[in-house]
């Protein structure tokens, strides 16, 4: 991949925003690489470890990324005969129910798959269970392979209280963004086109109703779809300030912006906009059904784009959410898939080092490609697919959204508790039971008090 994709479209402004906080690669913000575990600078040697288990856990379990993880270990362990690698996939809401309990034990994995922000990847850092990579990402020109903006995010500071700066904890197989998948059968049978504006998506969401049709297939029996579809209704309303509040530097959810997506989100399950009884839906299931035909729209993310294109073919299109005006800049939830870290208990951190290096190549980059996943920073690949296919559609999306800085992080990065007060809470927003006003003050008490906490842990470092 190297230096020359080192401008590649992938969350530049928010990159621009952690760089402007001091947020550069190493420990102090000088721009070095931080020592990281302080070993040697030599480029390790797995056939030298002798014969070696990498156990690994993943959530890379649906059709694509699963696919392209197989054939990546098959290759891995092809390389190194001596290394045989140990694959525990769960589902991303098992991985992170289990996942802490794992890597806590007697017999932790190698490797993990880390959810940045503060529930999961500070939390395990705090708790001193990831190895920092900082000396690994010298060794293997990750600074040069990856940009800052991507890189920063799987970042937690020396102290261990913030994320997006100090030392670097893993790094990202994927990018991803959350849009509008559509069949392209039932748009036509309702005489519309793909919306080239918010205002003509909502409006053919109206038609869709109106004819029989389920504008959006919508399962929420998981609780984070929602925080995905609710997201992308926020980011709407104001994008830079909820990056900003994301990151710690904004005015918080008890915002116009928060209300008004509770109060579309909830206009639009009145209206049969979306499935209905969707807390009682699973992910997966929604996703069948949209397949097979129940639903014009779904919003999610372009990890369920092989999926859905082995099931419906030249039927399925991708786009991301359209922008207010035409030709306008989009805007939608995304950045950069779960971070791949190394257990500070690893026996085998070369090796697993050399697995992390090996699985974010250009090589990898073009295999994740050929599996209809898109890479963080892709590849040769990427370039040549046809921009008519949906997996075309996918790449442009993602070029479109990161030069017009239309990338907010996942809300749920913004407190260590904040995943669960927020699923729990749009599931009342979903059921009817909670009004806008009384989710954005329930985020608020959430985002405040981890706010006071950080404050007064600043406080007390700053007077040692």
């Amino acid at each position: 991949m190297g230096c020359p994709r080192r401008a590649l479209p992938a969350v530049l402004a928010l990159g621009a925003t952690l760089l402007a906080a001091g947020c550069v690669p190493g420990t102090d913000g000088s721009g070095a690489a931080g020592s990281g575990t302080g070993v040697s600078t030599a480029v390790p040697d797995p056939k030298a470890a002798g014969k070696t288990t990498l156990t690994v856990w993943d959530q890379e379990i649906r059709g694509g990324t699963n696919g392209e993880i197989t054939q990546l270990n098959r290759e891995f362990e092809r390389k190194y005969p001596n290394v045989r690698i140990k694959r525990v996939a769960r589902s991303f809401t098992d991985l992170k129910t289990t996942l802490k309990l794992a890597v806590s034990g007697n017999n932790p994995p190698d490797v993990i798959q880390a959810n940045q922000g503060y529930p999961d990847m500070v939390s395990f850092v705090r708790a001193g269970l990831l190895a920092p990579l900082d000396n690994y990402a010298g060794i293997y020109d990750w600074n040069t392979r990856y940009p800052n903006t991507l890189l920063n995010l799987n970042r937690v500071s020396t102290d261990g209280t913030d994320f997006g700066r100090g030392r670097l904890y893993g790094i990202s197989q994927t990018g991803e963004f959350v849009g509008l998948y559509y069949n392209k059968d039932l748009l036509r049978k309702a005489g519309l086109e793909p919306p080239e504006t918010w205002g003509e998506f909502t409006a053919g969401l109206a038609r869709l109703e109106e004819r029989g049709e389920l504008p959006v297939q919508f399962g929420n029996l998981d609780k984070y779809p929602a925080i995905h579809t609710f997201g992308v209704l926020q980011d709407q309303y104001a994008a830079a300030a909820t990056r900003d509040t994301v990151l710690g530097r904004g005015s918080g959810f008890d915002t116009a912006a928060t209300k008004d997506a509770a109060a579309t989100l909830t206009d639009w399950m009145k209206r049969g906009y979306l499935s209905k009884g969707a807390n009682g839906l699973g992910y997966d299931d929604a996703a069948k059904k949209f397949a097979s035909g129940d639903g014009a729209y779904l919003m999610t993310g372009t990890w369920l784009l092989a999926d859905l294109k082995k099931t419906m073919g030249d039927k399925l299109g991708l786009m991301p959410p359209p922008p207010a005006k035409p030709g306008g800049a989009p805007v939608t939830t995304g950045g950069q898939g779960l971070a791949w870290s190394i257990t500070s208990r690893s026996r085998h951190p070369e090796v697993a080092a050399a697995y992390l290096d090996f699985i974010t190549s250009a090589h990898a980059s073009d295999v994740m490609t050929r599996h209809g996943v898109l890479p963080a920073v892709p590849g040769p690949a990427a370039a040549r697919v046809a921009p008519d296919t949906v997996d075309g559609q996918m790449v442009d999306g993602w070029k479109r959204l990161s030069a017009a800085d239309g990338l907010v992080p996942y809300l749920d990065y913004a407190t260590p508790t904040f995943y669960d007060t927020l699923s729990a809470a749009l599931q009342g927003v979903v059921s009817g039971k909670t009004s806008p006003d009384k989710l954005a003050a329930t985020l608020q008490r959430d985002y405040g008090a981890f706010l006071d906490k950080q404050r007064q842990r600043h406080a007390a470092a700053e007077s040692r």
